[in-house]
């Protein structure tokens, strides 16, 4: 029988024990393969590479995912404005979607029957891999020894030494999880409920100060410019993190309910990320009716939450991104940011489709689309629901 094995690997220490384990103890034909969904230089895929093959690996792959990434979840991402408890820009579990399906469907095409990952008890990640492996393959083995065996990390970095891997394996201070929507930070603060991150954790020193004014161009709901320079949204993104990033912009911490019932703590930041959600928001409160807005922002809220839980495959998220798709047609135009040390401000828009258009009158001003005595039946009618209510209550 076909032991042939795919494991989602990411170089660190779990992936790499479950890499020699399975290769050595159980005797997998191991195929290591990893996801690139931003971040990821070709520098650093080729020592990941290098590490899989030393540690037993029969093969690596690296998938390049990064359009996918952008095509199939951050574009819904900006079109719903999600910001999971209205501060997370879904960095990392937005990711974890789109590589799981990258490594399920490998495996499927070189017909293995097992499939790894490190994920350990505690975590979302462990319910994000497992649902989206179980549905496209259900007939794929799933294989977890980190959170089967309940494995310590220090038992792992003792056994790669004792097989020949004495590799620097020591945990850094610091978790960094970079990718295209952002990069997550975990330290020994975010296990607590009261300490912040200090200055050093972040990736993104403080390089720029003063200001600067930086117009985001966007046509259907897409970034399609920066400063009048054009190019994919993708590239754009990257772009807009070099500027901003220097500025320190984009920090924050996001404290949310995992999907297994926990309360979780982590830092993060994404600069380019909540620039241009802000920016785009701000774009369709003067390009959309208020009813667009107010459906769109309950259905945005539930796509995200279905994304972070692993729901990604459930027929009802083609629906909504449908709906979120449909919603763009006149979100045009451009918006002008200013940065500023650790904060930007959204200065305003310029846009044909903008809906605040001065023939139909101005807030707080004179009107020219209708009389007062047309304004004041108008109240009349509207105020007719409230009156009986209290008339029939007023006791």
């Amino acid at each position: 029988m076909s032991k042939k094995l795919v494991l989602a690997y990411s170089g660190g220490l779990d992936t790499s024990y479950c890499a020699k384990h399975l290769s050595k103890d159980k005797g997998f034909e191991v195929h290591a393969v990893s996801v690139n969904t931003g971040g990821f230089s070709k520098e650093e895929i080729q020592d990941i590479k290098e590490k899989a093959l030393q540690l037993g690996a029969t093969s690596y792959k690296s998938i390049d995912a990064v359009t996918t990434f952008y095509d199939k979840v951050v574009k819904y991402l900006i079109y719903g404005n999600v910001l999971k408890n209205n501060t997370y820009p879904l960095s990392v579990s937005a990711e974890r979607i789109i590589q799981a399906v990258e490594i399920v469907n490998y495996a499927k095409s070189v017909d293995a029957k097992y499939i790894a990952h490190g994920s350990t008890g505690a975590g979302n990640d462990q319910v994000r891999f497992d649902l989206i492996f179980q549905i496209i393959a259900p007939e794929i083995e799933i294989i977890t020894p980190i959170r089967d065996n309940q494995l310590s990390r220090q038992f792992e970095i003792d056994y790669l030494k004792e097989n020949g891997l004495d590799l620097p394996w020591e945990k850094a201070q610091y978790s960094i999880n970079k990718g295209l929507w952002g990069t997550s930070v975990g330290g020994a603060e975010t296990l607590t409920s009261h300490l912040p991150l200090p200055e050093e954790a972040f990736p993104s020193q403080l390089e720029k100060t003063g200001t600067e004014k930086v117009t985001l161009t966007f046509e259907k709901g897409e970034l399609i410019a920066i400063n009048g320079e054009k190019d994919t949204p993708v590239d754009n993104i990257i772009k807009l993190e070099s500027i901003a990033s220097p500025y320190a912009i984009g920090r924050d911490m996001h404290i949310g309910d995992t999907i297994i019932g926990i309360k979780g703590r982590v830092g993060f930041e994404a600069a380019a990320s909540l620039i241009i959600i802000k920016a785009h928001h701000a774009l369709e409160k003067h390009t959309q009716t208020k009813w667009q807005q107010h459906h769109k922002e309950q259905l945005g809220n539930w796509y995200g939450m279905m994304l972070h839980e692993g729901q990604y495959l459930d027929e009802v998220m083609r629906n909504i991104e449908v709906f979120l798709e449909d919603t763009q047609k006149n979100v045009n135009g451009d918006v002008v940011v200013s940065l500023h040390p650790y904060r930007f401000v959204v200065d305003g828009i310029t846009s044909d489709n903008d809906l605040m258009n001065a023939s139909f009158g101005s807030y707080g001003e004179m009107n020219k689309g209708w009389t007062a005595d047309e304004a004041k039946g108008f109240i009349k009618i509207l105020s007719n629901s409230g009156k009986i209510f209290n008339h029939v209550n007023n006791k």
